[in-house]
C-alpha cells in the first residue's frame, strides 16, 4: 500500500481507519499534553520576577532532554508496531535534488526570516509586541546561552519533525487517511503544540507545518524539513536577540505576557 507520505507502508488491519492503543496515547500526548506543558512552562517563567541567564539555560536543557526522550519513546513504539524507518521519513540521502532542495531552502529560510525579524524591529503591531515580550524572556543573551540555544534549535529540528512529519504522518497514512487530511491533521497538531506562542503564533506555526508536510510528501524524507526547521529557530534566536530583545523587561512587557497566556 502506498501511503500518504509517498512510501510503502504496512496496511491497516481492517477496512476502516485504525490505530493501535499506544498510537492513540502518543496522539493524546502530542495534541494535549504538549500544549499544556508549554503553557505551564511559560506560566512559571512569567511568574518569575526576573528571568536570569540560569533560568533560560535550565529551560533550554530541560526542553532538549524532554524532546529527545519523547522522540525515542515514539520511535520505539512505531518500530514495535511494524512501521519502518523509511516510513517515518528516515532514510539515506541518495537524491541530488533532495540535497539541493535542502540547501537551497535553508538559504531562503535564513535570509527571509532574518529580513522579516529585522523588519519587525520597529513595528508596534500587537503581534510583534507579543513576540518581543516572549523573546525578552526566552532568547539567549550570552555566549553560553547561545550555545545551548543552538543545541535546542537542532533538537527541535530533529525531534519535532520526527514526531509531527515522521510519526504522525506515517501513523495517519497507515490508518488509511487521504494525503490531504494527513497534511491537515499533522499541521494542526503542530500548531496546537505551539499555543504557548499565542493564537497568531500557533496559526503561523500550523501554516509552516503545512509547508514542511508537503515537502515530506514530495521527497518521502524528513531531511529538508529538519534542516529548515533548525535554521528557522537558529535565525529566530540570533536575529530576535539582536532586533527584538530590549535590555530589561518593562511593565508593558509583563502585561503583554499576561495577555498571551490567559
Amino acid at each position: 500500500m502506498l501511503g500518504a507520505a509517498g512510501l510503502k507502508i504496512i496496511p491497516p488491519l481492517c477496512s476502516y481507519p485504525y490505530m493501535p492503543w499506544d498510537f492513540w496515547v502518543i496522539f493524546v500526548v502530542l495534541a494535549i499534553v504538549l500544549p499544556w506543558r508549554g503553557h505551564e512552562r511559560m506560566r512559571a517563567l512569567r511568574a518569575l520576577p526576573e528571568v536570569s541567564s540560569a533560568d533560560r539555560m535550565r529551560l533550554y536543557v530541560m526542553t532538549v532532554l524532554f524532546q529527545w526522550a519523547l522522540a525515542v519513546a515514539v520511535g520505539w513504539r512505531a518500530l514495535a508496531r511494524g512501521i519502518r524507518w523509511s516510513d517515518l521519513g528516515v532514510a539515506p540521502v541518495v537524491s541530488p535534488s533532495l540535497l539541493a532542495a535542502t540547501l537551497g531552502g535553508a538559504i531562503l529560510v535564513a535570509v527571509g526570516h532574518w529580513a522579516n525579524v529585522r523588519r519587525m524591529a520597529g513595528s508596534e503591531q500587537p503581534n510583534v509586541v507579543r513576540l518581543r515580550a516572549l523573546g525578552e524572556r526566552l532568547f539567549p543573551r550570552t555566549g553560553k546561552e547561545l550555545a545551548l540555544f543552538m543545541a535546542l534549535a537542532a533538537t527541535a529540528g530533529l525531534c519535532e519533525e520526527f514526531l509531527f512529519r515522521g510519526f504522525v504522518m506515517a501513523a495517519l497514512a497507515r490508518a488509511g487517511l487521504p494525503s490531504w487530511l494527513v497534511v491537515v491533521v499533522s499541521s494542526a497538531m503542530f500548531g496546537v503544540a505551539h499555543l504557548y506562542q499565542g493564537k497568531s503564533g500557533s496559526a503561523g506555526t500550523a501554516i509552516l507545518g503545512t509547508a514542511f508536510a508537503l515537502v515530506r510528501l514530495a521527497y518521502g524524507n524528513l531531511l529538508p524539513a529538519v534542516v529548515w526547521h533548525a535554521v528557522l529557530d537558529v535565525v529566530a534566536g540570533i536575529a530576535g536577540t539582536r532586533y527584538l530583545v530590549r535590555k530589561v523587561d518593562t511593565p508593558a512587557t509583563a502585561d503583554v505576557l499576561n495577555e498571551i497566556h490567559r
